[in-house]
């Protein structure tokens, strides 16, 4: 069986895209300001956050205001990937999910003094989509 990815849309203090990559017991993940992109000339920033526990790649729902991460999450891609090269500063992987297909990778930046930031990048293949934009599937109702 292949292993998973999730993307969860993260309406917190501010609207993310929770990138997650199941990798040894465990999710592996990446918290991406701007969403994951299927253009190659878009280099998203991706922070390396704690990783979660397999469970929550099926959460859905409201985490109460108050604790760790407040606000809405729903699921924006989901599927299974395959691993291609794994170094310490690079993942390489085919992503199978309903937005986002082909191959990816993810590059840690030297000049990161926490060592957290990453870049994840789409690679040119077939299923690339230069122009691409990102639709958010969360509508925002905040309260100002």
């Amino acid at each position: 069986m292949s292993p998973r990815f999730v993307v969860h849309e993260h309406d917190a203090s501010h609207l993310h895209y929770d990138f997650r990559l199941e990798m040894e017991g465990v999710l592996r993940s990446w918290a991406i300001p701007k969403g994951p992109s299927m253009d190659p000339s878009d280099k998203r920033l991706a922070v390396l956050v704690e990783d979660h526990p397999l469970e929550y790649a099926d959460f859905e729902g409201t985490i109460p205001e108050g604790k760790y991460g407040a606000g809405r999450v729903a699921i924006w891609d989901r599927g299974a990937y395959s691993l291609l090269e794994k170094k310490e500063d690079k993942i390489v992987f085919f992503l199978e999910g309903k937005k986002l297909r082909g191959n990816f990778t993810l590059i840690q930046l030297r000049r990161s003094r926490k060592g957290n930031e990453w870049l994840l990048i789409k690679q040119k293949d077939g299923y690339a989509q230069p122009g691409w934009k990102l639709k958010t599937s969360l509508a925002r109702c905040r309260k100002n």
